[in-house]
């Protein structure tokens, strides 16, 4: 089952076929942030990132020997429960999952995200209900400070509250809703991950591209074609 949910509530409660009724959710425009190329801002935050400095080189990994060393310790655990295919959003999703209030000022809630190293985050009411999703992509910090007849601008800008940046509306996803049905609207909206919640819009965790990708790799695989039916 999907959602979408906004600052006046739900939107819309169905399967993900007919999300693109909600024209909003058709393909998300992300806002902007403080990008330098928004025309309020002129020059205001430079795109020009440092190249990243070489690393120390990473040790090989031995891959048999880390086998074993992983069979050694389950042995000395006892026999593990026999473990499940994964199927619905429950399998995969991050709870609980970091949120931030919609009168936060953007530059907070980028370094609030950075510092979680999330790349997203639902954006909630006092009550807990999801009113929007924050990109951390479409930010910047203020530490990016442009020439000085800008900085005033920028200031200005990094001093907006969430709820000015916020994609919203934005679908959400039910706890029991299949993977595929999932992996199919972050596909056709671009979102990098839907927020999981209940009818209501309470906010009960998140699942990103990168949950599905892992559940992918994982012992058993995720399993996106067989098994019981499960519910819109």
């Amino acid at each position: 089952m999907f959602f979408v949910f906004g600052p006046s509530g739900q939107m819309y409660r169905g399967g993900p076929e007919n999300l693109a009724q909600i024209a909003a959710v058709r393909r998300v425009e992300r806002p902007r942030g403080l990008h330098a190329e928004d025309p309020q801002v002129d020059g205001a935050f430079s795109s020009t990132r440092p190249a990243p400095l070489p690393g120390p080189a990473t040790p090989a990994v031995n891959l048999r020997t880390q086998g074993a060393v992983s069979a050694y310790v389950q042995a000395g655990q006892g026999p593990q429960p026999a473990r499940q295919p994964l199927t619905q959003v429950r399998d995969v999703m991050t709870t609980p999952a970091l949120s931030v209030p919609p009168d936060l000022r953007v530059t907070d809630a980028w370094h609030f995200l950075a510092e979680h190293q999330v790349a997203q985050a639902p954006v909630v009411d006092a009550l807990g209900r999801v009113i929007g999703l924050l990109l951390r992509a479409d930010m910047a910090p203020l530490n990016l400070l442009p020439e000085p007849g800008a900085v005033k601008k920028a200031i200005d800008l990094a001093r907006r509250p969430v709820s000015e940046v916020m994609v919203s509306p934005v679908p959400t996803v039910a706890a029991d809703t299949g993977l595929r049905r999932v992996a199919a609207v972050l596909l056709d909206t671009g979102l990098p991950g839907l927020p999981v919640t209940d009818e209501a819009g309470v906010l009960s965790g998140f699942i990103a591209r990168t949950d599905i990708l892992r559940a992918v790799a994982a012992d058993p695989p995720l399993d996106l074609w067989s098994g019981p039916a499960v519910p819109l």
